[in-house]
């Protein structure tokens, strides 16, 4: 870092390389060091048909973002005294004590075997539960019964979410796989036992309030919904396609302007560039926390997954290099993915493009806002990323 501070221009240059493709529609970023904001970038449309600016005050589709929000609510009830990690989630919603899991090679949903261990907060936070996300693995048994019981239909409350998912199987043994799950849901479900609040009442009192995060919600004001950026869809298939798909009923016509009954703790938010970096500054560890005490923000950070086992899609197989805190992937070691100066990164984004990321090491933290449909751990996030390090290498 030189003394007259880092120079980000090659990682500005990423981003504008995807707007310039027509990769992206337009695309906001800002970095923190030491919970400084030392850099902010704005480039592109928020809207190609109306031609507006994309601005840093847009509102996104968080999707998968709204993971680390509920996470954090839920380690903030550890350390208040309400739960331990290591809790059996049965102990509030006792329906999950009673799952059974699917053999392997099963060829029916109902090839099954009994629970052999309970379901602990632990295992939800780090998806070693078994549950499933319905989404990424289409032609699959769980995929297919999560579609049949409506798992992820946004006209049922948490509550009603934990009766489906009850009446179907798990994936493996918990603590024995690790699968990107519907299981933060289960989270928000325990959020409203504990608080005896909705979910979105519990974040707003306990987090969105007290951090001063007036764009992060489940549904868009009057004011705010001008400022709801437009999601686009690039090539499914190459992600370095250039052309984009307006899509206007994604992820449900109407998403965002009037309530639903689900407030989904895996997906439901959306959310701002400056909202994000609120939440980010709270998390920097070696640093005073409104949020956590230091001994929970490092449980966030460490990698809870045994060696063997990694961070894994079906688009992507397994990726050693990256375990799962208890609030995203962590770096394990240098990657084709990830610089030596990314290790003990936390780090995750969703599905819509907008991606966060935390480095203990370097003392860098930093946002991504995008609206891509999967765009998630698009090739623009990990080259945008390597350049932030190099900049203040």
């Amino acid at each position: 870092m030189s003394r007259t501070g880092p120079d980000f221009a090659a990682a500005h240059a990423v981003l504008q390389a995807e707007v310039d493709a027509d990769r992206l529609a337009g695309v906001s970023a800002a970095t923190l060091y030491r919970g400084e904001r030392v850099d902010q970038f704005c480039s592109g449309l928020a809207d190609q048909r109306t031609r507006e600016p994309l601005r840093p005050d847009h509102i996104h589709r968080a999707f998968s973002n709204t993971k680390l929000i509920t996470s954090v609510l839920v380690l903030m009830l550890a350390d208040a005294g309400h739960l331990a990690l290591d809790d059996p989630i049965s102990r509030w919603i006792p329906a999950l004590g009673r799952l059974h899991v699917l053999r392997p090679g099963a060829q029916a949903i109902t090839d099954t075997e009994p629970l052999q261990r309970e379901i602990s907060i632990r295992h939800l936070l780090s998806h070693q539960a078994g549950f499933s996300h319905g989404v990424f693995d289409p032609g699959t048994l769980i995929f297919n019964a999560y579609q049949q019981a409506g798992v992820r239909r946004p006209d049922t409350t948490l509550a009603e979410e934990m009766g489906l998912l009850a009446g179907l199987p798990l994936l493996f043994q918990p603590g024995e796989g690790w699968e990107y799950s519907t299981g933060i849901d289960v989270l928000a479900r325990l959020v409203e036992i504990i608080t005896g609040q909705r979910f979105g009442d519990a974040l707003q009192q306990r987090l969105f309030g007290p951090l001063g995060m007036v764009d992060t919600g489940f549904v868009l004001t009057p004011e705010q919904a001008p400022r709801l950026a437009t999601l686009y869809r690039g090539d499914l298939a190459d992600p370095m396609k250039p052309g984009l798909q307006r899509l206007d009923d994604t992820p449900w016509p109407g998403a965002y302007l009037s309530p639903k009954p689900r407030q989904s703790g895996a997906g439901g938010l959306f959310t701002t560039q400056a909202d994000m970096l609120a939440l980010l500054a709270q998390l920097l560890p070696g640093r005073p926390s409104r949020l956590l005490r230091a001994e929970t923000l490092q449980a966030l950070f460490t990698d809870q997954l045994p060696a063997e086992r990694c961070v894994q899609f079906p688009m992507t197989g397994p990726v050693p290099s990256l375990g799962f805190g208890l609030g995203g992937a962590v770096t394990r070691c240098a990657s084709a993915l990830q610089p030596a100066a990314a290790v003990g990164e936390l780090q995750w984004g969703g599905l819509a493009g907008t991606h966060w990321w935390i480095s203990p090491a370097t003392g860098l933290a930093g946002v991504v806002m995008t609206q891509r449909f999967m765009g998630f751990w698009h090739p623009f996030w990990f080259a945008y990323k390597r350049r932030v390090y190099d900049a203040v290498a």
